[in-house]
């Protein structure tokens, strides 16, 4: 299940194409793509075709009907089919540990990488403005973190949407949830695993700080100038600029710290030491005066 590293470059060049791809596409009416097409990329024939069209159909398209419904089985679809696989494929693996696990392999980001990958995004029906300009930033952003940017870009849920929308169609059209599993588990590589998860690094620096008992703030001036800055024990340590989303740029700072903390850590031992020089410096002082006096007496 887990992905191998030498997988990486294969699935970069298909994000490549599906870039190409997105930029040479104008989605009217009149040019939508056949949905026979997603059958083929997922390999599954609908006995329903209508449930295809309402997964690839969003709300802004102006239907009697969009994909949320069906994103909403998929969600709980997704969730079960992988607590299920971590549950056997992990026997010693503690449950807040399958949990995060599981949440890696389900969040915005990774699900929106799949539906990019398998240009799933092509097919779908809608009149979002600018949904294709995020796309193609996103597209970009990704071929610098090849398994996971640990939330350092921001993906367009409408994507991570569109995977959950198809999973519940297959989902409703089967009614077997290991026939789901069948058709998906290729589709989702590769899979995050023990070995390659990682933690966003706002929630490593949050650990490392209650560890050491430090004092974590971000100030947001995200409004203003795109920006979050971070600051431990009150002095500033890292910044992170990102112009479309504040929480990405509150990521990026708390990498900036992270990777900086040899430096905050460090004048933070110094100042502890020098504090408790100063503290022991009264008291020996004293003592030995008390020792002068003793001898006199």
């Amino acid at each position: 299940m887990g992905a191998e590293p030498q997988e990486t470059p294969i699935h970069m060049n298909e994000v490549k194409q599906s870039l190409l791809e997105t930029e040479s596409t104008t989605l009217t009416e009149s040019s939508l793509p056949s949905l026979d097409e997603v059958e083929e990329i997922i390999g599954y024939k609908f006995e329903n075709k209508n449930l295809l069209e309402e997964a690839f159909t969003h709300s802004s398209f102006m239907c009697s009907f969009s994909y949320e419904r069906l994103e909403y089985i998929g969600d709980a679809v997704l969730n079960l089919l992988f607590s299920r696989e971590h549950y056997f494929l992990y026997p010693d693996l503690a449950p807040g540990k399958l949990t995060r696990l599981r949440a890696a392999n389900v969040d915005t980001e990774k699900l929106a990488r799949v539906a990019l990958r398998h240009g799933f995004h092509r097919y779908l029906r809608h009149k979002k403005r600018l949904l294709e300009d995020q796309i193609q930033e996103f597209a970009r952003a990704v071929l610098d973190y090849p398994l996971h940017s640990n939330g350092l870009i921001d993906a367009p849920k409408d994507l991570a949407d569109l995977v959950e929308s198809t999973i519940g169609a297959v989902f409703m059209d089967c009614n077997s949830i290991d026939i789901v599993w069948e058709v998906f588990k290729g589709l989702l590589e590769p899979i995050i695993t023990p070995e390659t998860i990682q933690i966003h690094f706002n929630t490593q620096l949050n650990e490392l700080c209650q560890k050491n008992n430090r004092s974590l703030k971000y100030v947001d001036s995200w409004e203003k100038n795109k920006a979050v800055d971070c600051f431990i024990d009150g002095q500033f340590v890292g910044r992170g600029t990102y112009s479309l989303r504040k929480e990405v740029a509150q990521n990026r700072a708390a990498k900036d710290a992270l990777e900086n903390r040899w430096k905050w850590m460090i004048l933070r031992e110094k100042d502890t030491a020098d504090e408790e020089q100063e503290e022991e410096s009264p008291t020996s002082q004293l003592s030995e005066e008390e020792s002068e006096v003793n001898e006199q007496a």
